[in-house]
């Protein structure tokens, strides 16, 4: 599960492509200019996936045998749990039953890794930058308090990710190396052998069915090449700030890192795309610039990178569900082809429309739906076009030391693991630990709930415990996911609830008595 917390799905809609939008540039100071922006439209939105989330199908092909509420802040939703002190500082109960179902299943480190993040940034860390304002930093926005909380979160995910990256990079080198040297003549060993005396009956048959039905290598190749051709004449179009050798560069170096994560994922069940696709917005954005645009440009070679080295993952992964399950790798492959095309038309339309139509303050910072990765990613973009100049006052320490944190809680666990000292599994988890610096601390106590109540259970009965609570998870979050649909059909239609709740502190609420009295 910390595996998937930060990481992103090929569409990128909460994380790049929210990136380049005006609404999230506002909360920037820097970089919102008109041509690190792009307004977003279903047409283009539509193409530009079109044109890059079926290469990653082919790249890997010749690799496959290896609450309803009036406003924001009205309602249980926003109730005080701990008081209105810490309510100011995103410290309390949501009654969110989406959160409280993930609790349940997550496990406890995580929750708990989350919860030590709030405690560490909201309850320490950004009360005490908060006074150092007018002498660490005037401004508001990135080079106000905002450039602390995403910065420093930025940081913690970076070391987390860089960390992964270079341990499954080593692995995957080690296992290639082993596998060479076993073999002589350079060759790699084939698993799908059937001359392998150490192979079961089963296993045989699965090996007949999943080689009798190849795709051509002329097909992979050429269907690479030729969507290769189309993104880099239609990807400059859509998006101007890139050109067509930038596009080729990426489509170039695609293959070789959609085969390291699809092995590298193979091997430790961890996919690195998001962090493949934050290279190329350090690469591109600072190769195109500031005044070129060079937060879009970073921002679209993410998208386009992500979409390669994801999809490419993702296919190897079924792959190996159709060995198992004696399946056809021709027709697993036309359905993922088929999918991706109904993913590229359904997914664009559903986000517009929960955009632009349903929940127009998507994005906006204390609103329902902040959307934090979209800022996380610009940030991210804003540093390698400015570089260090476009952090307020100390926050570059802050978050080299935040970095450097997660290298060490990374390396600490590894090291507790290899000598097998059962005190790894207290070690919390820095990607964890990183996601509530910027968010807050609500739905982590949503989370912490859900882990309380499965903690009770296992402790009265561990087996109907193991049994019920991922279908109970599941009813949670389901149900909190099927009340969106009429949430959204109620919000189209303008249709606001009779009865607003609010919680004020007694002087507050003492104003508001006066002022309705007359």
């Amino acid at each position: 599960m910390s595996a998937n917390l930060e990481r992103d799905e090929w569409g990128g809609y909460a994380s790049y492509i929210l990136g380049m939008t005006k609404k999230v540039a506002a909360q920037a100071d820097a970089g919102n200019t008109p041509i690190n922006t792009k307004t977003l439209n279903l047409g283009w939105m539509i193409g530009f996936v079109l044109v890059v989330s079926f290469v990653g199908l082919f790249s890997i092909l010749p690799l496959r045998r290896w609450f309803f509420t009036a406003a924001d802040g009205c309602g249980f939703a926003s109730f005080p749990t701990f008081g209105l002190q810490a309510f100011k500082y995103n410290f309390y109960f949501d009654f969110s039953s989406t959160y409280v179902g993930v609790g349940m299943i997550c496990p406890y480190i995580i929750n708990l890794s989350m919860l030590l993040g709030s405690v560490i940034s909201w309850g320490i860390m950004w009360p005490l930058i908060e006074k150092k304002q007018g002498d660490w930093y005037t401004a508001g926005g990135m080079r106000g308090l905002q450039g602390y909380k995403v910065f420093v979160a930025i940081a913690m995910i970076l070391g987390d990710g860089l960390y992964h990256f270079v341990a499954v990079f080593a692995k995957t080198s080690i296992s290639l190396i082993k596998n060479l040297r076993e073999n002589r003549d350079g060759s790699m060993t084939d698993p799908l052998s059937l001359e392998n005396e150490s192979l079961s009956y089963d296993d045989k048959r699965r090996i007949k069915y999943f080689t009798q039905d190849q795709i051509p290598m002329s097909v992979a190749l050429g269907g690479y090449a030729l969507l290769a051709i189309i993104s880099i004449i239609t990807v400059p179009y859509i998006f101007t700030q890139l050109k067509w050798y930038h596009i080729l560069v990426i489509y170039l170096v695609a293959p070789i890192l959609a085969f390291c994560n699809s092995y590298g994922c193979g091997l430790t069940d961890w996919s690195l795309a998001s962090n493949y696709g934050k290279i190329a917005i350090f690469v591109f954005g600072s190769w195109v610039g500031m005044e070129k645009g060079g937060v879009v440009a970073g921002l679209a070679a993410c998208g386009v990178m992500m979409s390669i080295v994801s999809t490419a993952s993702d296919l190897m992964q079924d792959f190996k569900t159709g060995y198992l399950t004696l399946a056809s790798p021709r027709s697993m492959f036309c359905s993922q082809v088929i999918g991706t095309l109904m993913g590229c038309i359904i997914s664009p339309v559903v986000f517009w429309v929960f955009f632009y139509k349903a929940y127009p303050t998507l994005g906006e910072p204390g609103s329902s739906f902040p959307a934090p990765f979209g800022l996380l990613y610009r940030g991210i973009a804003l540093i390698g076009t400015e570089g260090t100049a476009a952090l307020p006052k100390h926050c570059l320490e802050i978050a080299l030391g935040f970095l450097l944190l997660a290298v060490l809680l990374n390396l600490l666990r590894d090291v507790l693991c290899h000598f097998k000292i059962s005190a790894h599994k207290y070690v919390p988890s820095a990607m964890a630990m990183a996601i509530p610096f910027y968010l807050g601390g609500y739905f982590t106590i949503d989370m912490c709930v859900g882990s309380l109540i499965r903690f009770i259970w296992e402790k009265k009965d561990k087996k109907k415990a193991e049994a019920f609570v991922p279908a109970m998870a599941s009813g949670l979050i389901c149900g909190d996911s099927i009340w969106g649909l009429p949430a959204a059909v109620l919000s189209l239609a303008k249709v606001k609830p009779p009865i607003c709740m609010k919680f004020l502190s007694r002087s507050a609420n003492a104003k508001v008595d006066g002022f309705l009295g007359g």
